[in-house]
């Protein structure tokens, strides 16, 4: 088969601030950037920041949630599982947005492997929590400006919760376009109000278990076509779930107020702010749009074309949860299932992706004006950023400009930390970036998931590399021509 390629210019080919400037400037991403940087120790990424609330976090940087598909199958971690959390501890970040993705009840998982949050498996989450505590004030010496969180989800559409590795769709309506693309019969069931209701408890007792287990807030899940987010697209379905926003935000409103009623720990939202009709690959590989009808009614945060942004549903959205006393909102877009370039630029598709239809820097630089909106509209929340990995050697000089200008008040990074873990510590301390840990986008770590293995930075990390599944990830990438 041969190998598709991809036409843009990799990042390490634009070596000085000058070429990566003036290659911002030609293809029309607008991206703030600081040409030099703070050395001396002083970068602003090391200002705390403070919550309404009064919780002070260290530093502008956040880790996002990464799985590595690597639980055991009652949904407990495992080595593989500490090792990771264990790099997020020491990274230098001072916000950990949830660690991953951890779901509220077993037909949830996205997989066999995530973890699972349940009175069975809660001693194994204190375990998870401590460690965090341990290996960060052994690194720092204190963790009285770190916050931990523990991201709760239901994979919804995208459910595969059993050893079979079948699909198990918990579904909120008839899509367009999506329940083809994944092969749904046409009678196929959507879930009804009870069993919502249900769900909601389910997260309300998630969020009650995390606190026990000692983590400091809760994100509940709303982005990337997970159950949470497919509520916000629910324009079609009857009921009490579906329809007005108002009903649309009754899943996510239904489960803040049942929190504070109950644990009252804080909450926090990752939220798709916006999100395109599905993508496919044409005869080149490249991505194009699925056919579908002269409009797109299923895109929150998006436009009746499937390729546009309108946020005003969004600013209600976010707006009311403000009311409601959440306090943080980490904004990402789209899904990895059918727009991945908008959601998590890479020069490099993973095997169930498309070669990019555009240069990946302007959907870094789409992600990053779309937060800075959102931040200039609601200043007294605290906003995290995403999208940045693809910047590899030019993430610190955006990063700053990101935060100096107040366009986010955290930078998250995620696949970066799977292979440069203290990059984080790094930028804060002036050091200059160890390039052989950078990450470039490969997507083995999406690819390697998809064909049911461990997730993990296999071309960098040394840990991977010397597992038996590079081999296999490698003999797989090579017979499919990517």
């Amino acid at each position: 088969m041969a190998k598709s390629r991809p036409k843009f210019p990799r990042i390490a080919q634009l070596k000085t601030a000058e070429s990566f400037a003036q290659h911002l400037s030609k293809i029309g991403a607008d991206l703030p950037f600081n040409e030099t940087l703070n050395n001396t120790g002083q970068s602003i990424m090391n200002q705390p920041f403070k919550l309404k609330s009064g919780r002070v976090i260290g530093n502008r940087f956040c880790i996002l949630p990464m799985e590595g598909w690597d639980g055991t199958l009652e949904g407990r971690p495992s080595e593989m599982t500490k090792r990771r959390w264990h790099n997020f501890a020491i990274s230098g970040a001072k916000l950990l947005w949830g660690c991953e993705a951890v779901a509220v009840n077993p037909e949830g998982r996205a997989n066999p492997n995530q973890l699972l949050i349940n009175e069975a498996n809660l001693d194994a989450f204190k375990i998870l929590y401590n460690n965090l505590i341990e290996a960060h004030e052994s690194k720092f010496g204190t963790t009285s400006d770190l916050y931990i969180g523990l991201q709760l989800t239901h994979s919804g559409r995208f459910a595969i919760p059993d050893e079979d590795r079948k699909r198990k769709p918990k579904i909120l309506y008839k899509h367009s376009i999506l329940n083809k693309k994944f092969n749904l019969p046409e009678d196929y069931p959507t879930l009804t109000d009870t069993e919502i209701d249900t769900l909601v408890e389910d997260f309300i007792k998630g969020a009650a278990l995390a606190k026990e287990a000692g983590y400091q807030f809760v994100d509940i899940k709303h982005c990337h076509g997970y159950l949470g987010h497919e509520f916000l697209s629910a324009f079609n379905r009857e009921g009490k779930y579906g329809g007005s926003l108002e009903n649309r935000m009754r899943f996510i409103t239904s489960i803040v107020d049942g929190i504070k009623a109950t644990s009252n720990i804080p909450v926090a939202v990752r939220l798709s702010a916006f999100d395109w009709i599905p993508f496919t690959k044409d005869e080149n590989d490249i991505g194009v749009p699925e056919k579908s009808p002269n409009t797109y009614s299923e895109a929150f945060g998006g436009t009746d074309q499937g390729l546009g942004i309108d946020l005003s549903e969004v600013f209600e959205m976010i707006g009311y949860l403000e009311k409601l006393g959440v306090e943080m909102v980490c904004i990402t877009a789209g899904s990895p299932y059918y727009v991945p370039h908008i959601q998590r630029p890479a020069l490099f598709p993973p095997s169930d992706g498309y070669l990019p239809p555009e240069d990946p820097l302007l959907g870094v630089a789409r992600q990053i004006q779309v937060t800075h909106e959102i931040k200039r509209k609601f200043p007294n929340l605290a906003i995290v950023g995403s999208a940045y990995s693809y910047l590899q050697e030019w993430l610190p000089h955006v990063a700053e400009a990101v935060v100096e200008n107040h366009m986010a008040d955290f930078v998250g990074l995620g696949r970066m930390v799977l292979s440069y873990p203290d990059m984080p510590d790094d930028i804060i301390n002036g050091r200059p970036l160890t390039r052989g840990k950078i990450c470039r986008t490969f997507s083995d770590c999406t690819t390697a998931p998809r064909i049911g293995m461990i997730s993990g930075c296999f071309p960098l990390d040394p840990y991977y590399k010397a597992k038996p599944e590079a081999v296999q990830l490698k003999a797989f990438k090579k017979n499919s021509g990517l």
